[in-house]
């Protein structure tokens, strides 16, 4: 190491993240490491295509969350020797921008439709020019190693072409057409939403009993609603034809109350003979199901709810111009006051309200785009089904299958400014689809765009240039890897798949990972609403990006799980461990004239750390292959922390301070496949340590991942060793519970031949064939009383010990012996019981 690079080391006794992490990066960034040329195959190459966040603003803990574990499977593939790309991209995100844009236009005291379309729309792009870029400043500090140079944006040029391409072919294939259909109406974004964008929540509602009079008789039919206000688009009377109640009923008519219209009462199957008085009010306007029972019979369809959520013409000149909870009451009035209302009761039910804007959802009948969905959805299906995309954890498998088997028309028109614009033009009754505008004159373009998901959907392939035949193409589709979170697995996941395979052959990803949710600290969503969202780069402030990467990988599982402070603390503790024992193996080893680890080294200790390292790396690989990452960052930590750090430089120590070569090459060897392994999880740390590595030789970030060398693994060696730190373990916790300290050397009676030499070193004990008063048993060797040793407190601190182990004792005995305990409890919790108890009753032993 050169004189200025040993002194700086000499003079950073601290890891301090915040004070390199933006060199490092630099130095990453000016190397073009992420940027690979476009050669090879998919199969030869690795790839990812990133989640795009929506451009609206900045990430939260889900992405940094997928961004690490992408990262981590990233930086180990391009380590291995593969060509590795990183897309790197933002969502145009339909609704969710132009309702920022929005705000922001209405603290100015205007609105979109005072400036008109085109002036909307330029300012939605000076909103994304002004805040797009924080996106990727944000994944940079987290050290994302995606291609920077290749970003992409759902609405770019090239993307545009490509999503212009994809509707019309499937609109030249049949799939997509225009209906009067039922939508999810948002009356908040005045525009249709997916299903999957509707979410369910439960609300206590009032169910009012109508009596709808039978037409030519004294008799009433009575129905049972919760939503009084859509009466009066109701078109019919339906009830169940195995009712008997009401066989005699079905071809006959009542009469609506407050309109006096004639309904006709129908049989049909859809109808619970449970549910209410077992007729149901059919109002295929405004409600899914009446939608459909409708289309059965050829009803008329009655709209009495607009696109604004008030009340219609429809409606009648009474009810004209209210909102809905408006109507609802002053139609309860009318009933009242008609004396049709027979009855009221609270009602728990499950009411629809959109993800984006809060509103509740109202089902209306709407001029809209879709897209039929079953002949893409086969291929789709059997990709999953014969293992061509994995999705893992394998119960949303299954959750994946059910979905697709039940697939819907999808509604991909929505009411926006923002977003990809429907690629149909109208002249009169003339309709023209195509990808250019129609040549002529009196051509007048849909006003609607694509739902933001449609343009999605081809997200894998479109970012390598699709429609064109490119390099990138065929360097790097398919993608290898993908993670989601699960509530897009349909909205996104099964749309990518369905695309890929129809428009760029084959399927998009290999492997689909659904990761947990990081929930906030006490067990809240996070959210910035709620004031539970914690921002990444605060954490990253405090605690550094390796941290919080570590942290997050560490705590995530296939459960969701709360934000844990300790587990970034654990990786902060990590990275300082790391830190201080590379300073310590950098500042007192001399660059050996040979580089390579001995084959045989003499010393058991360094055998360990060489066995133990391989077993290390094998897991480390085998774990990050198989997205378990949690586990991954956990054999990490306690190979560095415990076997590499508290255990063999303490060991070794007195070797590395008289300059022995042979534990020099061991320690530089280590160290360097130690970075190395730790470089994809803690990738800031691991090469700033590599700068001042005698074998440095370029960055760390496209060094050579290590394969393990299981010939290096001994399983007798590691149990020996093993064994001796659980000896040194026992004498230092005995001298630990008797309260001596440190600088008095135990002496103890006992063969110090049978044990390697420094668990006496370490426990500071001089075992040998002494004389003297034996005051305890440690792991077989009798502790001696001595001048030193204060045996009247140290009796009376083992006594306060024997007390406590005997309770815990008599406490897991009294477990143990309960029949019912021992049958129902898990075979695993009954095996541990006896273990520890056998573990107390070895420990009381040794107390004497």
């Amino acid at each position: 190491m050169e004189d200025a690079a040993r002194k700086k080391l000499e003079e950073t006794t601290r890891w301090e993240p915040g004070e390199t992490e933006a060199r490092i990066f630099a130095g990453w960034m000016e190397g073009g490491y992420f940027h690979p040329e476009a050669t090879g195959t998919a199969d030869e190459n690795y790839s990812v295509a990133i989640p795009p966040p929506n451009v609206t603003g900045v990430l939260h803990m889900g992405h940094a969350l997928n961004g690490s574990m992408q990262d981590a499977l990233v930086r180990m593939n391009r380590m291995s020797g593969k060509n590795t790309l990183w897309i790197l991209g933002m969502d145009h995100a339909g609704i969710a921008t132009q309702t920022v844009v929005e705000k922001r236009l209405k603290s100015e005291g205007i609105s979109r439709h005072e400036i008109g379309r085109e002036a909307f729309t330029e300012r939605v792009w000076e909103w994304k020019e002004e805040f797009g870029g924080s996106i990727r400043e944000q994944y940079q500090r987290l050290g994302a190693s995606v291609d920077y140079e290749r970003e992409r944006f759902t609405l770019d040029d090239g993307y545009a072409r490509a999503v212009r391409k994809i509707f019309t072919s499937l609109y030249e294939k049949g799939y997509i057409y225009r209906d009067h259909y039922m939508v999810n109406w948002d009356p908040g974004s005045q525009s249709a939403i997916s299903d999957l964008e509707v979410v369910n929540e439960e609300r206590t509602d009032t169910l009012y009993s109508v009596d709808y009079p039978v037409e030519g008789s004294d008799q009433v039919l009575t129905v049972a609603t919760v939503r009084p206000e859509t009466m009066m688009a109701d078109t019919a009377v339906a009830v169940n034809p195995e009712d008997e109640r009401y066989a005699d009923l079905i071809g006959s008519h009542c009469i609506l109350p407050l309109v006096g219209r004639r309904l006709l009462i129908i049989a049909d199957d859809h109808v619970d003979i449970e549910f209410g008085t077992g007729a149901l009010k059919i109002t295929p306007g405004h409600d899914v199901n009446d939608f459909e029972i409708g289309r059965r019979h050829g009803l008329e369809e009655i709209s009495v709810i607009g696109e604004d959520g008030r009340m219609t013409a429809m409606a009648g000149k009474r009810f004209e111009g209210m909102t809905v909870a408006e109507a609802q009451v002053e139609v309860v009035k009318a009933l009242k006051e008609e004396g049709v209302l027979s009855g009221e009761e609270e009602y728990v039910h499950s009411v629809p309200f959109s993800e984006r804007s809060g509103e509740r959802i109202e089902p209306l009948i709407s001029l809209q785009w879709f897209c039929r969905m079953e002949e893409l959805a086969a291929p789709a299906i059997e990709a999953v089904k014969d293992g061509r995309v994995n999705i893992s954890p394998g119960q949303w498998k299954g959750v994946y299958l059910d979905w697709m088997d039940n697939i819907r028309p999808w509604c991909v028109s929505r009411q926006l400014w923002w977003g990809h614009r429907i690629p149909v033009w109208y002249r009169g009754d003339e309709t023209y689809v195509g990808e250019t505008k129609p040549e002529g004159e009196g051509w007048i373009q849909d006003e609607d765009v694509l739902d933001t998901w449609f343009s999605s959907a081809i997200w894998p392939f479109a970012t390598l240039g699709w429609p064109d035949d490119t390099a990138e193409l065929k360097a790097f589709y398919p993608t290898d890897f993908l993670t989601t979170a699960r509530e897009i697995l349909f909205l996104w996941v099964a749309r990518m798949i369905m695309t890929g395979i129809e428009f760029a052959g084959d399927v998009p990803f290999k492997d689909v990972y659904v990761h947990s949710v990081i929930q906030a600290r006490d067990g809240r969503r996070m959210s910035k609403s709620l004031g539970t969202g914690i921002d990444p780069l605060g954490e990253i402030d405090e605690h550094g990006a390796d941290a919080l990467r570590f942290g997050l990988l560490a705590m995530s599982s296939t459960q969701d799980v709360r934000y844990s402070d300790p587990k970034v603390q654990q990786g902060r503790d990590l990275a300082t461990k790391l830190w201080n024992a590379s300073r310590l193996i950098l500042l007192n080893t001399e660059d050996p004239a040979d580089r390579t680890i001995p084959d045989q080294p003499i010393a058991l200790e360094d055998r360990w750390i060489l066995s133990r390292l391989e077993s290390t790396i094998a897991t480390v690989t085998r774990l990050i292959n198989e997205y378990d990452f949690a586990h991954a960052a956990q054999e990490l930590y306690s190979f560095v922390f415990s076997d590499l750090c508290d255990w063999y430089l303490e060991i070794a120590k007195p070797r590395i301070y008289d300059g022995d070569p042979e534990v020099a090459r061991v320690l530089l060897g280590t160290l360097e496949r130690t970075l190395a392994l730790a470089h994809p999880v803690m990738p800031f740390v691991t090469e700033a340590i590599w700068e001042y590595h005698p074998y440095r030789d370029g960055h760390l970030v496209v060094h050579s991942f290590p394969r393990s060398e299981s010939e290096r693994i001994s399983q007798s060696v590691e149990t020996e060793v093993g064994e001796a730190i659980a000896l040194t373990r026992k004498l230092r916790g005995w001298r630990d519970m008797a309260g001596v300290p440190p600088k008095i050397l135990l002496q103890a009676k006992g063969d110090a031949s049978t044990i390697p030499e420094f668990v006496a070193r370490l426990g500071r004990v001089d075992i040998g064939a002494h004389k003297g008063e034996v005051v305890a048993t440690v792991a077989g060797f009798g502790i001696l009383a001595s001048d030193e040793l204060d045996m009247n407190a140290i009796n009376e601190r083992i006594a306060v010990r024997r007390g406590k182990i005997e309770a815990e004792i008599r406490k897991i005995e009294g477990k143990l012996g309960n029949q019912k305990f021992v049958d129902n409890a898990p075979a695993e919790v009954v095996a541990e019981e006896r273990e520890k108890l056998e573990q107390l009753r070895r420990e009381l032993d040794e107390l004497g």
